[in-house]
């Protein structure tokens, strides 16, 4: 946004194609005197002639979306070497800001000063959804039938998914990207009504998508009927017309009668076990737990009706108002929320009135079993629309949570004692005996065993009630194993942060390579030192540009498989074509000055059928020159460790996780499979590409749990057991990674058959 004094204006005139034109000199407000602190403004079609009719000298003017042109007759009239240009097409905004004299008839005539604020706004063209086509530009309104609250991508933006539809019946998905994620559309529910400037539409896989461009604005409402129409927005400048409210209207006649609109979210006094809901709610306390995961205390007013479960930590790490934590005792519970949701959930204000989207309700039991309780959870990644939204004090909902909080007794809720925390509690002596079971799994392995001759068999009895650390060689069953679906079980981890994560499906790394391609390759980069590059423009509608830089040795290019290569503006099928003749494949894009990574939510190396991720948080990604030293090495090897290493990119590697449920006749002992790949003799890395391994390891699972057989939940001898026909499985237990947040064991033995 730009803004000064008008002391010049020429007059309005046509160009050469009839489109109308007015020019104004516009001053700084610090000097007017110097004519070098002045500046062209150029301003074209329809809002020239709206500025003709209202502008005077002397005015403040104020402009904003407008674009910076370097003046061709800055020598000439001596002022600023840009001009501005501005017009209806580029989204710009115009505010006048003039001082007029009114002269009163009355004895001894007095003046006053009277200020006029005219607002010379664009006339937008809003396109339905039916009539989007690739490649363009454009203003649109829509209702929300599903989103994702923004949510960190994994590089150096956030990231906001939301489908919209309209009368027309047709559906669009957006993906918002905004390194400030208070710039994302402001959505809290679906049925809300959202207006965007400035949308490009993309075709993909036969379906328009819609993606941020340069000029992207949004505004928010409500899309309940009858609500206020106010736009919820963090911009202070935009533009809203008289007319745009039938706009919204109309909409949300039609949305009332179109769309499956869930109702109010879930309050903790309907929870039900083993479902997904969303809550409402007010942040009471937070704490660190470990690496991957975080706790929020939250409550809603209400109670939940089944014990739950409480997450012990230590009384520094825990903050907010002590007194409040302990009269809201009995009527907060504790959430878990995992992985990419743990940066914002650090950075939430005690106090703040929150959404959580999709928390699980689990049912859990305690070591015994016959004691049941509640866990919630906010799992990792973002499916079904999980996530985490902060709700203003202006929201509707928050008004009537902060009524119906002000009129609950706490001291009713003090004096009645909790039967959640009373029946949980009877499972633990105390809470020090809660804590110490838990801290189990928040402990590291001290080593691993990989010669299990020197233990005797130990019955999971013993094990279950031994303190930790300790190494154990067990004989017992295989009763249950997740995932169920084999594929699901393969995570990335990271060796720094001890974090995991999921591996990223293909159409996140193919959004991400559309992205890129929409900034040219840039030729000054092309032909350096050490890499040899080409340039071609598909044929196709389109016409991208595609740069691929192939790393010399010795100044000589070297055979295709000892070669490593960098590609602009590809495609995925592109990418995977290259990875099959060249040794590895880089991903990049072009700055001012040098080649870059993609966002590290794409695999930055590509070797083979394995894609190759970086730790976001770990991660100090270097510009891509800093490979120049392998390429000078003698026989560069171009190991992935190695290229991870010079690009300053913390590896993930993948790891196999699963849950095994143990039985032995005395008792049942729930276990990980943790990173061990001589359990499967599969690499985690190719599981995900290799359909023979899959089978392979489908193979494996059943034959130690076999399908359609299912074992009884109490076993008779351990001599009985031991004598089954069933397979055994025979492995180290000790203590599991810091992440697991159940008391377990981690197996770290090989099968035996």
């Amino acid at each position: 946004m730009s803004f000064g004094i008008v002391v010049l204006s020429y007059p309005l005139t046509k160009l050469g194609d009839g489109t109308d034109f007015f020019k104004i000199v516009l001053q700084g407000l610090d000097d007017s005197c110097s004519r070098i602190n002045s500046i062209n403004i150029l301003i074209y079609g329809k809002m020239a002639e709206d500025c003709a009719k209202v502008i005077r000298h002397g005015d403040t003017f104020i402009v904003a979306g407008y674009k910076v042109i370097k003046s061709p007759t800055a020598r000439e009239d001596g002022r600023h070497g840009c001009h501005l240009e501005v017009s209806e097409e580029d989204g710009s905004a115009i505010y006048c800001l003039q001082f007029c004299n009114q002269i009163y008839t009355k004895p001894r005539t007095a003046t006053a000063s009277e200020t006029a604020f005219v607002s010379i706004a664009p006339k937008y063209v809003y396109t339905p959804l039916n009539q989007l086509k690739d490649g363009t530009i454009v203003n649109l309104y829509g209702v929300v039938k599903f989103f994702k609250p923004p949510y960190v991508s994994k590089g150096t933006d956030y990231c906001s998914v939301v489908t919209l539809v309209d009368p027309s019946n047709v559906k669009l998905t957006c993906t918002l990207f905004n390194g400030n994620p208070d710039s994302l559309p402001k959505i809290y529910k679906v049925g809300d009504i959202v207006r965007f400037h400035r949308i490009k539409i993309r075709e993909y896989n036969g379906q328009m998508q819609g993606i941020t461009s340069g000029g992207f604005a949004s505004l928010t409402f409500d899309g309940t009927v009858g609500a206020p129409v106010v736009p919820r927005t963090s911009s202070k400048v935009y533009t809203f017309m008289d007319e745009e409210h039938k706009t919204i209207e109309e909409l949300r006649v039609w949305a009332a009668s179109n769309i499956s609109i869930s109702g109010p979210a879930a309050k903790l006094s309907s929870v039900q076990p083993m479902l997904f809901f969303d809550l409402t709610c007010q942040l009471v306390g937070k704490a660190k737990v470990d690496g991957s995961s975080f706790l929020l205390k939250v409550w809603d007013g209400t109670k939940c009706p089944y014990p739950t479960w409480r997450v012990p930590v230590e009384a520094k790490d825990l903050e907010g108002e002590r007194v409040l934590l302990h009269q809201l005792r009995n009527l907060m519970v504790d959430i878990l929320v995992y992985d990419n949701h743990v940066q914002l959930a650090k950075s939430l204000k005690i106090g703040s009135f929150l959404r959580i989207y999709s928390i699980h309700a689990k049912q859990a039991s305690a070591d015994n079993e016959n004691v049941s309780h509640i866990e919630f959870h906010l799992h990792g990644g973002t499916c079904y629309g999980r996530g985490i939204g902060v709700l203003p004090e202006n929201n509707s909902d928050v008004k009537e949570l902060k009524t119906f909080l002000e009129s609950v007794d706490l001291a009713d809720s003090q004096n009645m004692e909790s039967m959640s925390s009373v029946e949980l509690d009877g499972t633990f002596s105390d809470f020090t005996d809660l804590e110490s079971h838990l801290q189990r799994c928040q402990q590291l392995p001290v080593t691993v065993l990989t010669d299990h001759q020197d233990l005797n068999n130990t019955e999971l009895k013993t094990i279950m009630n031994s303190t930790a650390p300790q190494q154990y060689r067990i004989r017992a069953k295989l009763r249950t194993y997740k995932p169920q679906k084999l594929h699901q079980s393969v995570k990335l981890h990271c060796s720094k942060c001890n974090s995991l994560q999921e591996v990223p499906d293909g159409d996140v790394f193919d959004f991400i390579l559309q992205r890129s391609a929409i900034t040219d390759p840039n030729p000054e980069l092309h032909n350096t030192s050490w890499y040899d590059s080409v340039m071609w423009t598909t044929q196709d509608q389109k016409q991208r540009k595609i740069a691929i830089h192939f790393v010399r040795h010795d100044e000589m290019l070297r055979q295709p498989e000892d070669t490593l290569l960098m590609i602009e503006g590809g495609t995925l099928k592109e990418v995977w074509k290259l990875t099959k003749r060249f040794k590895c494949v880089i991903p990049v894009r072009s700055t001012e000055v040098d080649l870059e990574l993609l966002d590290l939510s794409a695999p930055f190396l590509l070797q083979g059928n394995v894609k190759y991720y970086g730790c976001k948080q770990c991660s100090a990604p270097k510009p891509i020159k800093s490979l120049s030293s392998m390429a000078a090495e003698e026989r560069p090897s171009w190991d992935p460790t190695e290229i991870a290493q010079v690009l300053g990119i913390e590896l993930l590697q993948y790891v196999f996780i699963m849950k095994f449920t143990l039985v032995d006749g005395t008792g049942a002992l729930n276990a990980y499979l943790f990173d061990y790949e001589k359990f499967f003799q599969i690499p985690a890395s190719e599981i995900l590409t290799n359909s023979f391994l899959q089978e392979k390891m489908q193979m494996t699972m059943n034959m130690l749990c076999p399908p359609g057989r299912k074992l009884g939940l109490k076993a008779r001898s351990n001599e009985d057991c031991l004598a089954d026909k069933f397979p055994k499985a025979k492995c180290e237990c000790q203590n599991p990674p810091v992440y697991l947040s159940q008391p377990t064991w981690t197996l770290t033995g090989e099968k035996e058959l």
